[in-house]
Formats: structure tokens, C-alpha cells, sequence
């Protein structure tokens, strides 16, 4: 079993800053991809921006150049640095990440999620 817990979301103005995390624990033997994703309300799931093993990163179109995505290998956990927030960020975040558990299984995980606000 692999779990992915996030943190970091909350209330924040038009123009400000959030850091998210996402950690992952369990029966991990290697995390391949890791990535961002949100879903605001009335709306599908839509990709922010993964991360490789290796660290290459690629980003939706509308958070490329205010986020950023990094990772710690040894603390097997994703960041999700966002800047220059906009009302149109609100959703909630979930990280998800893929790769392979201690006894061969493969897995794709999800994590519960937290919600961002952005709002005067």
C-alpha cells in the first residue's frame, strides 16, 4: 500500500503565494512520475504539472512562468510552489504519483486533496 498525503492549501488574496506539499509513505520501492492536478467546482480534473524521477517538469499553459514543481527524492515528497495566485486557481489539489511498491506491484496513487482559495 502507498499513501499520498497533501498539505499547505488555504485562503489566500489575488497576487499572493501558497506552497503545497504531498508526501508519499508506505510500500514504496521507487516513484517514477509525480504530478499535480485540480479540479475547481462544475469542472473536470485537469493537469497542473508532473515531475519526472529526474526532476524534468512540465506545466498546464495556464500556470506556466507562477508555478513551480520540485521534489525531494529522500523524503519522497512533491512540492507545489504557486505565485502570483488568481481567483481562477481556486479548486482543490491533488497529487498523484506512479511507480513501484516493495513487492513488484505497480502503482498509481492519488491523494485525498486540499483545497486553495483565492479571493479578496
Amino acid at each position: 500500500q502507498v499513501q499520498l498525503v497533501e498539505s499547505g492549501g488555504g485562503l489566500v488574496q489575488p497576487g499572493g503565494s501558497l506552497r503545497l506539499s504531498c508526501a508519499a509513505s508506505g510500500s514504496i520501492f521507487s516513484i517514477n512520475t509525480m504530478g499535480w492536478y485540480r479540479q475547481a467546482p462544475g469542472k473536470q480534473r485537469e493537469l497542473v504539472g508532473v515531475i519526472g524521477s529526474g526532476g524534468r517538469t512540465n506545466y498546464a499553459d495556464s500556470v506556466k512562468g507562477r508555478f513551480t514543481i520540485s521534489r525531494d527524492n529522500a523524503k519522497n515528497t512533491m512540492y507545489l510552489q504557486m505565485n502570483s495566485l488568481k481567483p481562477e486557481d481556486t479548486a482543490v489539489y491533488y497529487c498523484n504519483a506512479q511507480g513501484q511498491g516493495t513487492l513488484g506491484f505497480i502503482y498509481d496513487q492519488w491523494g485525498q486533496g486540499t483545497q486553495v482559495t483565492v479571493s479578496s
